[in-house]
């Protein structure tokens, strides 16, 4: 690999780190049959996607995209002096003479050289990540219900149990029917033939 393609392989170091992350969380989720590893798998995988939203609004040499007091102030006082309608109605806060391009009268503004990062997918990965932890609390609340009722939380076990025991076969239904009678002879001694007939 010769020097240009390497530096640009190292400099997305970022989406090689989302790429480990998400196929190290999807290989737990298909490989491991634990169902807290699997919640575990989904949350690694969540974390990644995460990551590459974040990363995909990062700009470079950009800052946070609060405009400092100082800066709104000169701006609003440059357009307030010039008067001019285009000037006037252009946004407080603004961009760099890249996004700018070739407006020189907006490039003349203060704080025009400012570069903002993209706030916008770390305000959706902020609610994505609320989003996260009440699913995650919803899947752990299912697998303590799920082993209270199995006794394993490992899938092939839980799938065992389901396949000797699922549907209801002859003797389940006797047994019902038998505590039906007996439910029905306690609540009427007077009268044995109602447990016979049931019977």
């Amino acid at each position: 690999m010769n020097g240009p393609a390497m530096e640009q392989v190292t400099g997305l170091y970022n989406y090689w780190i989302v790429i480990v992350l998400m196929m190290t969380g999807f290989y737990i989720v298909l490989a491991r049959r634990n169902l807290i590893k699997s919640v575990i798998g989904l949350n690694i995988f969540q974390t990644s996607v995460f990551l590459l939203y974040v990363t995909m609004g990062k700009v470079r040499g950009g800052t946070a995209p609060i405009i400092p007091p100082e800066v709104a102030a000169a701006q609003a006082e440059a357009m307030h002096a010039s008067g001019h309608a285009e000037q006037a109605t252009h946004a407080l806060g603004t961009v760099s003479e890249e996004i700018v391009g070739s407006h020189a009268a907006h490039a003349d503004l203060p704080g025009a050289e400012i570069i903002y990062s993209n706030p916008l997918p770390s305000v959706l990965m902020l609610t994505a990540i609320v989003v996260g932890i009440a699913t995650t609390a919803l899947a752990l609340a299912l697998v303590v219900r799920i082993r209270e009722d199995y006794g394993t939380i490992e899938e092939d076990r839980i799938l065992e149990i389901d396949r000797a025991d699922g549907l209801p076969d002859d003797d389940d239904e006797d047994q019902w029917i038998d505590a039906e009678a007996h439910s029905l002879a306690g609540s009427s001694p007077d009268n044995p033939t109602d447990s016979e007939s049931v019977n």
